[in-house]
């Protein structure tokens, strides 16, 4: 049977109501067109990886405050983080080389709390040792350890040193963290790291993988502040020198 010019055209219009229809209730049927993947996020996704990688560096540097959880391989050592960090110092732990201390800055002063194994490592002192362990103790500015720890309680320039990929930046497709919905960029195919940004609310970093297996990152507590203050005074010890070699 042969079909009139006015039955195609009602059966046109039938199946652009079904697809319509379709559309509208996200059933995705066959011919009609897929859910768009960025439906519901904060558009992030739509942008290319280097557009991502610099909207996701403004916000964080923008942040108040943030929790940095992971590890970070440098100078030859492995540290496991866990700070939290703003502009005026931060506090959490750092754990290497079997050992965990306790940092704290707030403003200029370091300060370092650690058990007597930490202090007598490599054969230090062991007298010296005894009288700064479970003391939070301050660091002399001039230090080698402030030097060397001050850099973890600094968030811009952990933040600074941290979201940077190497090589050519690319797009990853869609990932999670946390139940959180991410777009993931590359640098050189992963070679050069990896960073997953938030694709919902604010694009927040929420993982970091390192380049070179220097370690993985995770990022949390975007802009929720925390206490940060000097400890007592009867818990604090004030060297008044280099330190022992730690």
């Amino acid at each position: 049977m042969s079909v009139t010019p006015r039955s195609r055209t009602r059966r046109a219009a039938l199946r652009g109501a079904v697809c319509a229809l379709a559309a509208v209730t996200l059933a995705g049927l066959t011919g009609c067109g897929s859910e768009d993947p960025d439906a519901g996020t904060n558009g992030l996704g739509k942008l290319p990886a280097d557009k991502i990688q610099a909207k996701a560096g403004v916000v964080a540097r923008s942040a108040q405050a943030v929790r940095l959880h992971g590890t970070v391989a440098a100078g030859g050592s492995t540290y496991r983080l866990d700070m939290r960090l703003k502009g005026e110092g931060g506090t959490g732990s750092v754990a290497a080389e079997g050992t965990t201390f306790g940092l704290l800055r707030v403003g200029e002063q370091l300060f370092l709390k650690a058990d007597a194994g930490f202090w007598s490592h490599d054969g230090g002192d062991a007298k010296a040792a005894g009288k700064l362990a479970g003391k939070y103790v301050k660091v002399p500015q001039d230090d080698p350890v402030y030097k060397k720890f001050s850099g973890f309680t600094d968030k811009d320039l952990l933040l600074q040193g941290l979201l940077t990929l190497h090589g050519e930046v690319k797009t990853d497709g869609r990932h999670e963290q946390a139940g959180v919905r991410t777009v993931r960029i590359t640098g050189d195919d992963g070679a050069g790291g990896s960073l997953d940004v938030s694709l919902e609310g604010t694009p927040y970093p929420l993982r970091l993988v390192r380049a070179g297996s220097a370690g993985t990152i995770g990022f949390s507590d975007w802009n929720k502040d925390f206490a940060l203050q000097e400890p007592p005074e009867d818990d604090t010890l004030d060297y008044g020198q280099q330190l022992p070699s730690s």
